[in-house]
């Protein structure tokens, strides 16, 4: 550690290229300018701070929402280098003002990062309004001030002396930028509970100034208490495994458990950044998990020679896990730019190696809780063996859904383009007549739904495969379901949800996007699944023009604003539209509005199904009161907080 405090300073900046393009093409490099790429801002300058945890420097980070909009973030780490770049520059101007900037390039600031590239100072200055940087370092504190996106406002200046060390930021977003600039306390506090999780002993405040809020995360076992957080609605059947060490100077640390559940839930992170889409090291991981039990079951006789092995699947079933791994930045890899995946292929070597070892290592020593996750297996393979038949069951010898079952219910979109076709998924028969009626036949299939559509967090795959919904979905679709289920498949390249705006059609939304995360989770990655949004009032002038209204607020702000004599007309559902007004409101790709539902935080994720579909009905009233919405304003029905975003298409 001591080569590398020394070798970070004014020389370990290294200039790539300028900052012009950000403000003018801000999705590029924060995704939106919605509320989610507002939140990107914080998570960019909190990331620099956990850079300086991970290089074992910074031990507390402090997260301010101040009462003027803007944020504070500060940690105790070793605090931005003060002196001359070779520039002509202060090396914090460098740092904050010019993209592609930072200690994270040479190798000598940092052994490993999780920032993006060193962009994110220097994008979050240049769409805010003023930033303020103060650093303690060397005994003295520094100032330096931007301002408009990225003009220096005062130069680096000494203000003081300290003994601290460490970097204060402040920023305030630019409302010319961004189309929404108020933070949200719990999606930044869910953020940070992550990274707390993620980095034992580290200390992780978050006020609002606002509301006058605190909250305080620090873990001595974060690991631990991660797994244990992700299965406290679930009874175990194993404590929690730890397994860590080190290979091809990749450090991995991984926690799991197995639970009762039906499902798994794999989290993975690499350098601190949550690799949603998986990679290497999940892969690794898996591979060794699969080969560390079958070896086990083999040589304890629970499986005879003359058995088949377990299935990675029945294996998988019931477990908890995160993976987490520390890769040198001269070694990291990711596949896209956001990175979702991993693609370091020494970290899938790494993690298998660990996995196998130290877990075969475990299952000799819990020979009982060995078993059990062995028996488990077993029983996952007999029921995956009955869904299997009972897939079978509804097909025909050509592997075609039996003609009963989609009789009366899928009407069918004509083009061959499948990657332009629509999937509507309408509650009632009613509606579901009027957008038969309505649609663009060309592009646009309906499917209605009768009723509410079987919990998927609570059945066995077996028993959705007899559910008559459930299979004309799967069907329709196209892809398969679970462990065969193929992305490239895929009939529709939008799969809609049309519910009413209340709290049944909420409930379907629910119960539908539960079965989607479950078995299809590919549907929601690849950016498959909308929500449709339907206006709430019809209002009809004199001259029998006619608008619609999707909100209380555009309500109020048109009875505010209109003389017209006019009639108003509130829907109870869609099938009081007609064919036409359901067309031109809710399913016209010029003129509609649409929910595009994404999964950013899988811990949030994972417990917010199991609160919605569990058993706990005052956690689920508690949850939805905090995190539904169904407004347009609030970006429509808000699943997991700010995961859901509007697209107008």
């Amino acid at each position: 550690m001591a080569d590398i405090k020394n070798n970070y300073n004014e020389n370990s900046i290294q200039v790539l290229e300028g900052l012009e393009a950000v403000r003018k093409r801000p999705g590029m490099y924060i995704g939106s300018t919605d509320v989610k790429g507002l939140h990107h801002l914080v998570w960019e300058i909190v990331d620099n701070s956990i850079d300086e945890a991970l290089a074992g420097y910074a031990t507390e980070i402090s997260v301010i929402l101040e009462k003027n909009g803007s944020v504070t973030v500060s940690d105790n780490g070793r605090g931005v280098p003060v002196g001359m770049h070779k520039t002509g520059k202060s090396t914090p101007e460098v740092i904050f003002s010019i993209l592609h900037a930072g200690g994270k390039f040479g190798g000598d600031g940092y052994k490993t990062s999780g920032g993006l590239h060193g962009v994110g100072s220097s994008v979050v200055n240049a769409l805010s309004s003023k930033m303020n940087i103060t650093i303690y370092r060397d005994k003295k504190i520094w100032e330096i001030k931007f301002k408009d996106g990225g003009k220096l406002a005062q130069d680096l200046t000494e203000i003081g002396n300290t003994y601290k060390t460490g970097t204060t930021v402040n920023f305030l977003p630019d409302e010319k930028i961004f189309s929404a600039t108020k933070f949200s306390f719990s999606t930044i506090a869910e953020r940070l509970k992550e990274s707390a999780l993620l980095n034992s002993g580290l200390k992780i405040t978050l006020k609002d100034e606002h509301a006058d809020k605190f909250i305080e995360y620090q873990f001595e076992n974060g690991l631990q208490e991660f797994v244990k957080e992700l299965a406290e609605d679930f009874k175990p059947i194993t404590t929690p495994i730890t397994l860590t060490g080190e290979n091809s100077k990749i450090e991995v640390e991984i926690c799991m458990q197995y639970t009762e559940d039906y499902n798994e839930t794999v989290l993975g992170f690499a350098n601190n950044v949550k690799t949603g889409d998986g990679g290497t090291h999940i892969t690794g991981f898996k591979i060794g998990l699969v080969k560390a039990m079958n070896d086990y079951a083999k040589s304890s006789k629970i499986l005879k020679d003359k058995d088949p092995r377990l299935d990675s699947n029945d294996l998988r079933e019931g477990l908890i896990a995160v993976v987490t791994v520390k890769v040198p930045e001269n070694l990291i890899q990711y596949e896209g730019q956001t990175k979702g995946k991993l693609g370091t292929v020494e970290a899938r070597v790494a993690t298998e190696s660990i996995t196998y070892n130290y877990f075969n290592f475990w299952l000799q020593e819990n020979k009982a809780q060995a078993t059990k996750i062995i028996e488990k297996a077993l029983l996952a393979r007999k029921a995956r063996d009955e869904a299997r038949k009972a897939r079978q069951a509804i097909r025909d010898s050509k592997g075609k859904i039996k003609g009963k079952t989609m009789l009366g219910k899928l009407t069918p979109a004509q083009g061959r383009k499948k990657e332009n076709n629509e999937l509507y998924l309408v509650e009632g028969d009613s509606a579901g007549g009027s957008a038969k009626s309505g649609r663009d036949r060309t592009f646009q299939a309906i499917l209605p739904l009768r009723g509410k559509v079987i919990n998927s967090e609570k059945a066995k795959l077996v028993d959705l495969l007899k559910n008559e919904e459930i299979n004309t979905i799967i069907t329709a679709i196209g892809a398969g379901i679970g462990s065969d289920f193929d992305i490239k498949d895929i009939n529709y390249g939008k799969i809609i949800i049309m519910t009413d705006a209340d709290t049944d059609g909420a409930h379907i939304q629910t119960l539908l996007l539960t079965f989607f995360f479950r078995y299809m989770k590919d549907l929601i990655i690849n950016h498959n699944i909308y929500i449709a949004l339907p206006p709430l009032y019809k209002i009809t002038f004199s001259d029998k023009k006619i608008q619609y209204l999707w909100d209380e607020n555009e309500l109020a702000d048109f009875m505010e604003n209109t003389s017209k004599k006019f009639e108003i007309q509130r829907y109870k559902g869609l099938g009081e539209m007609n064919a036409d007004q359901l067309w031109e409101t809710t399913m016209d790709p010029a003129r509609r509005m649409l929910i595009l539902v994404t999964i950013d935080d899988a811990l949030a994720a994972e417990k917010a199904f199991k609160v919605l579909m569990g058993e706990d009905a005052e956690k689920r009233k508690e949850w939805i009161d905090e995190n539904v919405k169904f407004t347009l304003e609030d970006k429509g029905i808000e699943l997991l907080d700010n995961d859901a975003k509007i697209i107008a298409k």
